[in-house]
């Protein structure tokens, strides 16, 4: 199975629907909260080339994007393969 990471901050819908998705998959994932901002923040942006919205999403290091990128790659039934399932 792929290796998941999720950059989220508190109380934000779209990260909970990427996580949503992400779930009911049964894939698990490394959650990382930058809700107080922090190195892991700074560490998002620099990996996603400045991307500021949440959530960021990355799969074996591959910056996929946020919640509506992740719903369109299975919704085009491209995100299985990408999660190696």
């Amino acid at each position: 199975m792929s290796k998941v990471e999720i950059y989220t901050k508190g109380y934000c819908g779209y990260c909970a629907r990427a996580k949503a998705l992400l779930d009911s998959k049964g894939v698990s994932y490394e959650e990382y909260d930058i809700t107080m901002g922090g190195p892991k923040r700074d560490e998002m942006l620099e990996r996603s080339n400045g991307g500021m919205t949440v959530p960021q999403i990355f799969i074996d290091g591959q910056h996929i994007g946020g919640s509506d990128k992740l719903a369109a790659l299975d919704g085009e039934g491209k995100l299985d393969a990408l999660l190696g399932l």
